[in-house]
């Protein structure tokens, strides 16, 4: 009896325990349910975010619902000693997915407090934009970073985005350009590489010298600021490999706040401004003259009288009213013999030489910012007359500047270039391109040149110690349609050392005034040329020029006269005429 009254029991135990372990089983099936349905949900989410989302990068705009995809950094650029142009800084940047925004008015509010950029009105917009995606503020320091953390909102995230940056600021800002908000190269040297920058190792290493651009972005600021004009234009080329050492454009701008500058700030006037250069253009119809050979510097053109053709008048500045050589032509810088000795040289001679020079074409250069010359076309007697002076036709100032190398490097037409290539370290390299001139065509420019400084109208380029050639130029300014006689572009084309050529220096003065230092004068040889002396003196011993002290004045006028034997005894040499 006791026996079965145990067993019953038992089994009522058993019973119990079975029915609670099924309970148990049941229970533990839905907690198994429910978290795969939650990691489920999760995988879902993160696929969405990752697969769906990160399409690509947004403006601040907003104007796609879509996750940024964070960029690689982009490269380093330097000068030619390896200084830092421009780097990228990994900062933050805060996004918005709105839908997940419970009070936009009160986050708006909270997010105001944290960022002074932004303004209420402009922060409950976006967050009521009902977007799963938008910028709030692109490049948030760290300290307003720590500070949207801590507001805790699920709706706010961060994109880690590269910011670039302009150590130098204004100084070359035409030459590296600038970025949009997203890293994309809008100008310069950051959009004709815009590619190759992009999460690049190596930095793009440029031709420039940090040192020669202070030099001339110095001297160039203190002449316009000193004479008053509307803008200035400063280079400087290594005649024999054409990499170009400086390059100013004035105004220019800080690339840091690309926002606050203005279009005619962002205007590269080295490159892509086009100008009628006036006398300086002497320089290639003399060649092309001298080249011909049918032109020596014995040889006469009377500059008595002014040429008229049709309505056209050609005129000196300060006419000798005499029949001129070669020299004197040039030293003189008459229009009237210019323009005589151009027209001897046949129909189309001249326009073939300008286009040999490179006038017709945009100058080889790695910047998209690059201007397209003007000439007359069709090509006209008069258009030889005028071109042959500088009027009628426009480049840019690096076609001038390149051209000019070219006739003083031995005449090899250099490919001017702002990338610093290892075969170019060696800077007594012989040029390297097409021939415009001959060898013994060059020779006599650089002397032409040379009598120019040391004793014609450049005078006040001259530097104690250097040897300096160079050549003036004043050109009245075409103002829709005509020639304004109290506007004019003035400069100054310096090369030295004359006599072994190494650097080209330009200066240019948009409508320079006159003050009582210059006699009321604003022409190249009293505003352009000092620019061009300052900047030489100041290179020449950072590149370890040697300086000639022991060659006086007297030398050189011993050497011009030895290289003009056309002029006769007690000639004018050292009473020359004023610049024009």
């Amino acid at each position: 009896m006791a026996s079965d009254v145990f067993q019953q029991n038992k089994l009522t135990i058993t019973g119990a325990q079975a029915l609670a372990l099924d309970q148990a089983r049941g229970r533990l099936v839905w907690v198994v349910m429910v978290l795969m349905m939650g990691y489920l949900a999760i995988g879902l989410r993160m696929g969405d975010l990752t697969l769906l989302r990160h399409k690509s990068t947004e403006t601040l705009a907003g104007n796609k619902d879509s996750t940024p995809v964070a960029k690689p950094l982009r490269g380093e650029i330097v000068d030619r000693n390896g200084n830092l142009m421009a780097a990228s800084l990994k900062m933050a940047s805060v996004y918005a997915d709105t839908t997940m925004v419970e009070d936009p008015a009160a986050l708006a509010k909270k997010l105001a407090a944290i960022l002074p950029e932004q303004t209420y009105a402009d922060l409950l917009q976006k967050l009521s934009s009902g977007k799963e995606f938008i910028w709030i503020q692109r490049d948030v320091t760290p300290k307003q970073e720590y500070a949207i953390n801590a507001l805790g909102n699920p709706a706010l995230s961060f994109q880690d985005e590269g910011r670039r940056i302009y150590p130098d600021a204004g100084l070359t800002a035409h030459i590296i350009g600038y970025t949009d908000v997203d890293g994309n190269g809008i100008a310069g040297i950051e959009k004709y590489f815009n590619k190759q920058l992009v999460g690049a190792e190596k930095p793009v290493q440029l031709t420039i010298d940090m040192r020669i651009q202070h030099i001339m972005h110095r001297e160039l600021g203190a002449a316009v600021k000193k004479f008053h004009a509307k803008d200035g234009i400063g280079m400087v080329m290594d005649v024999n490999t054409g990499e170009i050492i400086a390059m100013v454009s004035l105004p220019d701008f800080d690339p840091n706040h690309i926002g606050d500058a203005t279009d005619e700030q962002k205007f590269n006037r080295a490159t892509l401004g086009v100008f009628e250069m006036g006398s300086t253009f002497k320089l290639f119809s003399t060649a092309a003259a001298l080249d011909s050979g049918k032109v020596h510097f014995s040889s006469v053109f009377d500059a008595s009288e002014p040429i008229k053709v049709g309505r056209f008048k050609i005129s000196d500045y300060h006419a000798k009213k005499r029949p001129l050589t070669v020299p004197e032509i040039f030293i003189y810088s008459s229009n009237i013999g210019t323009a005589k000795m151009a027209d001897s040289l046949g129909e189309n001679s001249l326009k073939n030489f300008y286009k040999s020079m490179g006038f017709m074409t945009q100058a080889p250069v790695e910047l998209p910012e690059r201007g397209a010359p003007l000439y007359p076309s069709p090509w006209s007697e008069v258009s030889t007359l005028t071109a042959s002076f500088g009027h009628g036709i426009a480049v840019s100032p690096l076609h001038l500047i390149r051209a000019a190398s070219a006739l003083v490097n031995g005449g090899i037409m250099p490919m001017s270039t702002l990338v610093r290539l290892e075969k170019r370290d060696n800077l007594s390299l012989t040029p390297e391109g097409p021939r415009v001139v001959s060898a013994e065509t060059s020779n006599k420019m650089r002397q032409l040149l040379e009598l120019v400084v040391a004793d014609g109208t450049g005078t006040k380029a001259a530097v104690a110690g250097y040897d300096v050639g160079g050549k003036t130029g004043t050109a009245e300014k075409n103002i829709h349609g005509s020639y304004e006689h109290n506007a004019s572009l003035s400069s100054f084309i310096g090369v030295f050392p004359i006599q072994a050529p190494r650097y080209a220096v330009l200066a240019i003065l948009d409508e320079p005034q006159g003050t009582p230092d210059t006699h009321g004068y604003s022409t190249g040889g009293w505003t352009a040329a000092p620019v061009v002396a300052n900047v030489i003196e100041q290179m020449g011993p950072l590149y370890q020029i040697p300086p000639d002290l022991e060659r006086t004045h007297k030398d050189i006028e011993k050497e011009m006269s030895a290289y003009l034997k056309e002029f006769k005894e007690g000639s004018t040499l050292a009473s020359l005429g004023t610049d024009h």
